[in-house]
């Protein structure tokens, strides 16, 4: 049996515009099988997701979640993704994990971005300091060519470091920042709000990444009153993630206030229709992600 090992080596010919293209034909295609496993050893985690889109093939991405590894000069979270055939079920190629984990969760909030940001956003606020915030300003760099980057972060020297590598602006006053951006990347592991819907303006859009547990927020309720929602998947997010499931408890949204969510893009129901209206994204993620990213990332190392 013969596949590739395509390593990161692979970052050098991919694209950010060309990724949101084929993740949007990946939603054209049957909707995708989706399946999840957890093992836990003590505080050690393996996480496995799996996805099977007819047409497009089958990936399995195993990722393992060692909190004391940073102790030992070792990365907490390590891991494969596996990609086979759709037809045969042969294994076709082993993709680098970090680097679909990078591309696929700031290709996703790109993708919405580009479907619901104003064609004018120029100024875009980070939230967040880290490596998810990193790979946003790389990815909305090429559809927004002329934006002005700010950050802020709970950790002033964090902003700054951020702001250094990136010629980022460091805010000290979130809701000042809020406040004049275009568009916001939220990208932190809070579990209380730190956006207010109040501060808000009229043709906002916010792209939600970091909350992925039912214990995790990073807006309040009232953003989701103001905005008209989206998100990348519903199977994934609305009763999984505590950002869309607590205002659905509190019945501030109920499930048909989300307007679309990818599938929805063929449609045409998954975009912005005024300028003035505040459009909200939640990235959910999710192993068809993984599994479009991957097959992007194979036919790229292979031009």
């Amino acid at each position: 049996m013969t596949f590739r090992i395509v390593g990161a080596e692979a970052e050098a010919k991919l694209n950010w515009l060309d990724l949101t293209d084929a993740l949007a034909a990946g939603h054209a295609l049957p909707r995708a099988e989706v399946g999840d496993t957890l093992l836990r050893h003590g505080p050690d985690t393996l996480l496995t997701r799996s996805a099977w889109i007819p047409g497009m093939g089958i990936a399995v991405k195993a990722a393992t979640i060692f909190p004391g590894n940073p102790a030992k000069g070792l990365d907490a979270i390590d891991g494969a993704v596996n990609l086979m055939s759709a037809d045969t079920g042969a294994l076709e190629a082993l993709v680098d994990f970090k680097l679909v984990t990078k591309w696929k969760t700031a290709g996703d909030s790109l993708l919405a971005s580009r479907r619901l940001a104003r064609s004018d956003a120029e100024t875009i606020l980070i939230v967040g300091a880290g490596a998810v915030a990193r790979s946003m300003v790389e990815a909305y760099s090429a559809a927004f060519p002329k934006a002005r980057f700010h950050v802020w972060a709970r950790n002033p020297d964090a902003a700054r470091t951020f702001a250094d590598a990136t010629g980022a602006t460091p805010e000290p006053d979130l809701e000042a920042a809020v406040r004049r951006a275009h568009v916001i990347a939220t990208t932190t592991m809070a579990t209380e709000p730190l956006i207010r819907g109040v501060w808000l303006q009229p043709g906002t859009h916010l792209d939600l990444i970091g909350a992925y547990r039912p214990d995790m927020r990073e807006c309040d309720s009232d953003t989701f009153a103001r905005a008209r929602v989206f998100v990348d998947a519903r199977v994934t997010t609305l009763h999984h993630i505590g950002e869309l499931m607590v205002p659905l408890k509190e019945g501030v949204i109920t499930e048909e206030d989300v307007a679309a969510d990818f599938y929805d893009l063929p449609s045409g129901r998954f975009t912005r229709r005024t300028a003035d209206e505040i459009t909200l994204s939640k990235n959910g993620g999710g192993a068809h992600l993984d599994l479009m990213t991957a097959r992007y990332i194979l036919k790229a190392a292979s031009g």
